[in-house]
């Protein structure tokens, strides 16, 4: 249910019925929003009846949560959410580009690629510490050095730090080293992860899973969110179709589809979505022109010789031209860069 309160109801009031509402066994949200103030009352509400709650100080007045992910809902919240960690900025009509290699090889390379992808325009940076692999024998990340390689760019550079964290034991380690952690494709549904992100102060990067459906990622972002960490962003990774000239199928639809059903912005991967470098301007250029809060593109000071998705990293040189792309279509469209 959401409790939407009077557009003069005082804090104690909002205290009040939060009070009340943890007494029912539910879980109470409160979202602060531009004209009023609702709160969320999250659980099963089958035994609860509304009227024991219309009579509170201050309330408006009760609606049901109709989507199964209520958090997530624009019933909930209908000004799209803005998210910001250190130099980045997603939603609110700026498009956020974190950039830079998959996987952290050396202090040098990864310094390198933050200074270049900074002079470009990108506003945060990406790189693997951690890198879950479909192969036990391939590349597995440097780990805490990786991280600490990671921190290093940012001291340098002053770009926000995006890397992935792929289990619970992890999540205190990383968020030490990172602004904003990533949760991969292949740990969506890591129910115990998403648990464990929720209780950071750290915003979280969600990739849809190959074969998930929006519904399953909007779940998913409710376990992070019920957690009580409201800085979740989705991100659109592409998925896994009878297709097979791109690496996955990249739908841009997801993200106009997800601005009408959820408040949380929506970032797209096009390197991991289509798995051919060549591919990946057009794609970054589309994406921002369907109304994507952000981008995440891989670049590489020399692809050819990447220990991890080579083949689908951009150069310096490549990425300056498609930001530029971006850019235009951006300002076109009156968002910024």
């Amino acid at each position: 249910m959401i409790v939407v309160m009077q557009k003069d109801a005082s804090p104690k009031d909002v205290e009040h019925m939060v009070d009340r509402i943890n007494g029912l066994g539910l879980k109470a949200h409160v979202i602060v929003g531009t004209e009023r103030t609702v709160i969320a009352a999250v659980g099963d509400d089958r035994k609860t009846h509304k009227e024991s709650l219309e009579s509170g100080p201050g309330v408006a007045e009760i609606l049901p949560i109709l989507a199964p992910y209520k958090m997530a809902s624009l019933e909930v919240k209908k000004e799209q959410s803005v998210i910001r960690a250190g130099s980045l900025t997603v939603g609110g009509g700026t498009v956020g580009v974190i950039a830079g290699p998959c996987s952290v090889e050396s202090e040098e390379q990864i310094v390198q690629s933050a200074r270049a992808v900074k002079a470009a325009g990108a506003t945060a940076l990406r790189g693997g510490a951690f890198k879950p692999r479909t192969s036990p024998y391939s590349f597995q990340g440097l780990k805490e050095e990786g991280l600490k390689m990671l921190a290093a760019a940012r001291a340098e550079t002053g770009l926000a730090v995006v890397t992935e964290v792929m289990s619970t034991e992890d999540v205190d380690l990383i968020a030490n080293y990172a602004d904003v952690l990533q949760i991969g494709a292949r740990n969506m549904q890591n129910y115990r992860l998403l648990e464990a992100v929720g209780k950071i102060d750290r915003p979280v990067l969600l990739k849809r899973g190959p074969a998930a459906t929006i519904e399953e990622l909007l779940l998913a972002a409710e376990y992070v969110l019920n957690g009580g960490n409201p800085n979740v962003m989705l991100c659109e990774r592409g998925i896994r179709t009878f297709e097979n000239h791109t690496r996955f199928t990249l739908p841009l639809a997801t993200v106009a589809y997800l601005h009408h059903k959820t408040h949380l912005p929506v970032v797209v991967d096009p390197s991991h979505g289509t798995g051919h470098t060549y591919l990946v301007p057009d794609m970054a250029v589309a994406s921002v022109a369907a109304g994507a809060d952000g981008l995440m593109i891989e670049v590489h000071p020399n692809p050819e010789h990447a220990l991890s998705d080579g083949y689908q990293s951009m150069n310096f040189g490549q990425f300056d031209q498609m930001m530029r792309r971006c850019r235009k279509v951006a300002e076109a469209l009156e968002r910024r860069m």
